[in-house]
């Protein structure tokens, strides 16, 4: 009679292999997460950056033309409605110099920013400008930028 012998071969069972699969898998939605975690934050910053830009866009465009600022020509309270883009850029001849910069302000903020506003509030020669966005890809859905300046 034969007798059966027993073998010592080693290999990957299919317990192992389901582990390492699931193991992988982990790993590659940890991945993914970070990825889309990276992107949104990404975005955000450069949301941040682009309505500083804008704030100081404004704030320059007054130093500029200080004498109507301090006269009240830029003042420009309440958040209004969001322009929609693309948005052309064209002077009006008739317009002051102060009303050119407000609309190209607004267009700029609209067209930079998702839902971008903007306002600004004179008290003395001190300036407040604020500027507003939807950051829904962010950390919060609306949020703003507010800066301080005197002339």
């Amino acid at each position: 009679m034969a007798a059966f012998k027993m073998s010592n071969e080693s290999g990957f069972t299919l317990v192992e292999v389901l582990v390492t699969l699931v193991v992988l898998a982990v790993g590659l939605l940890g991945l993914s997460a970070l990825l889309s975690t990276g992107m949104r934050f990404g975005t955000s910053a450069v949301y941040r950056s682009q309505a500083t830009n804008l704030a100081y866009f404004i704030i320059d465009c007054m130093q500029a033309n200080r004498a109507a600022a301090l006269a009240g020509a830029y003042d420009d309270s309440g958040m209004p409605t969001a322009v929609s883009c693309p948005q052309t850029v064209s002077a009006l001849a008739t317009a002051s110099i102060a009303a050119q910069d407000r609309d190209l302000w607004r267009k700029a903020l609209g067209c930079g920013l998702p839902q971008g506003t903007g306002e600004i509030t004179r008290n003395g020669t001190t300036f407040t400008v604020t500027v507003q966005w939807d950051d829904s890809r962010g950390e919060q859905p609306v949020q703003q930028f507010t800066t301080v300046t005197g002339l």
